[in-house]
């Protein structure tokens, strides 16, 4: 009921202090902290626009330094430990991420923009579930359903983006971990923050030096991983355009390679939803975390016979969202992680008008300082624009209407991606007969963005192949009775 009230919330930041931020961070390798021979780059707080850190990059040199190290942790004391005792350090690290937990949350706010309350309540607890979950599986391996035996592959080569520095880490690290695999990862050049400080709860957990190594770096260094010869299992997190090259680069080569690349989700709202919740649904998987999620709600698809009610509710609800500091704990909307992809953002929004979407924006004003966008609606979209699309990693969502099901599913699957998408409906016959249609790795029912360490995450098409969570992203890392080992020398069959 409208009470006539204009609600204002008092400021309430959390404290920069927490999270500790050194001037300076250095790559971990081989179980130390060292200087790397790499240009220095600066880690810049999106949400102010000003430099937050220096971190001393790896080159050439130091990346065959690390893989060496990591060759030798495998050979070594690393596959000489049973499944039980890998299983203890990764409790440790998991323990470890839930002790510092706080300030990993104050430092992923400050280094990507995300708003406070997703790296509190999401980012950092499901980093550490992560390590919890395959810490369990690290001495059940013969039952993952891959045979008797399942073999771990040697030294992983790992690239992560920035919309989930800390969580990312997890993903591909505690999996390689349980299965026996030594690491190598290297985080994007924008958020590198994070990963350094969990290098830091790594070596508090007794590690053997070389299991676990950090080599902050541009792209260059990303490609150099990727195609290192002491490589034996790639995993990769990033742009189509890239994963397409890296595809290119390992043919042949035997090596085993993941690839979670972009998406462009689709957001099915049937008549008989419930719109409220619907709206909830919509608002979580576009407008929250700056729609800087890949598997982001940004193509909304919604029943004729509701469209106008729900645009309604939709744009009532999006105007209660507040934009600003990062810190902020009454912030829904952070900042845009670079200069760079806010252009994108307002390139591609713009686009979307010039072929004919109406736009709605939020009137929340926007912060002096800093990189952020306005929750965007397009309305009037079409399956063929630009807006429509390309992934746009920003919380601007378009609007398409549909009469039927199969009209539904055909303009949902028109796309290039299959990552995820949601169906809403209160037929739970419906939503299944959707979702076996439907083209893409990730479906919800009557839910969007919700996720768990024991469910399998990927995608088709160009959004890339392979699973990461659950027991599928860990066989990603183990070679099987029925999948000899192609790459390593050193290892045994």
């Amino acid at each position: 009921m409208a009470t006539g009230i204009d609600w204002e919330y008092a400021p309430a930041p959390e404290s920069e202090a927490i999270a500790r931020v050194k001037k300076r961070y250095l790559p971990f390798i081989d179980g130390k902290f060292i200087e790397g021979g790499g240009d220095d780059l600066i880690t810049v707080n999106p949400g102010r626009a000003v430099d937050l850190a220096t971190v001393s990059t790896v080159n050439r040199a130091d990346l065959d330094t690390a893989v060496a190290a990591a060759r030798r942790a495998y050979d070594g004391p690393w596959s000489a430990l049973s499944g039980a005792e890998r299983g203890k350090y990764l409790f440790r690290i998991a323990r470890g991420i839930a002790e510092r937990a706080r300030e990993l949350a104050v430092l992923e706010s400050l280094d990507n923009g995300k708003p406070i309350k997703e790296t509190r309540d999401f980012d950092v607890p499901t980093a550490a579930q992560h390590f919890f979950y395959h810490a369990g599986w690290a001495d059940k391996l013969p039952y993952l359903g891959h045979g008797p035996a399942p073999r771990p592959l040697g030294v992983a080569g790992q690239v992560i983006p920035w919309n989930f520095p800390l969580l990312m880490a997890a993903w591909k690290i505690a999996p390689a971990l349980a299965a026996g695999n030594t690491v190598v990862i290297k985080p994007a050049e924008t958020t590198p923050l994070s990963i350094l400080v969990l290098a830091e709860i790594i070596a508090d957990a007794d590690l053997p030096p070389g299991v676990v190594n950090v080599v902050p770096g541009a792209g260059d260094i990303g490609a150099e991983l990727v195609n290192h010869s002491g490589i034996d299992k790639v995993a990769f997190t990033g742009s189509t355009a890239v994963g397409k090259q890296i595809q290119q680069s390992l043919a042949g080569t035997g090596r085993k390679l993941t690839l979670e690349l972009g998406g462009k989700g689709a957001n099915i709202v049937f008549a008989d939803a419930a719109l409220d919740q619907a709206v909830e649904g919509i608002v979580n998987g576009i407008f929250f975390n700056a729609g800087q999620v890949c598997c982001a709600g940004s193509r909304l698809l919604v029943q004729e016979s509701v469209a106008e009610e729900l645009m309604v509710r939709l744009q009532e609800r999006a105007e209660t969202l507040r934009v600003g500091d990062p810190l902020d704990k009454n912030t829904d909307v952070g900042a845009i992680n670079s200069s760079a992809q806010l252009s994108k953002i307002t390139e591609l929004t713009e686009a979307g008008i010039a072929e004919g979407a109406q736009v709605w924006r939020s009137s929340c004003p926007l912060p002096d300082r800093g990189w952020f966008v306005s929750p965007t609606i397009l309305t009037e979209a079409t399956a063929s624009m630009r807006i429509s699309r390309e992934e746009i990693f920003g919380p601007v969502l378009s609007v398409i209407t549909f009469r039927t099901p199969d009209e539904a599913l055909a303009k949902a699957n028109n796309s290039p991606y299959g990552l995820s998408a949601g169906v809403w409906t209160e037929k739970g016959s419906r939503a299944m007969a959707m979702a076996a249609r439907l083209q893409a790795g990730v479906i919800w029912d009557n839910t969007f963005n919700r996720f768990d360490p024991a469910a399998a995450f990927g995608g088709y098409q160009e959004s890339g192949f392979g699973r990461e969570g659950g027991p599928s992203g860990l066989a990603a890392y183990l070679a099987t009775d029925d999948e000899p080992i192609l790459a390593g020398e050193t290892k045994e069959a």
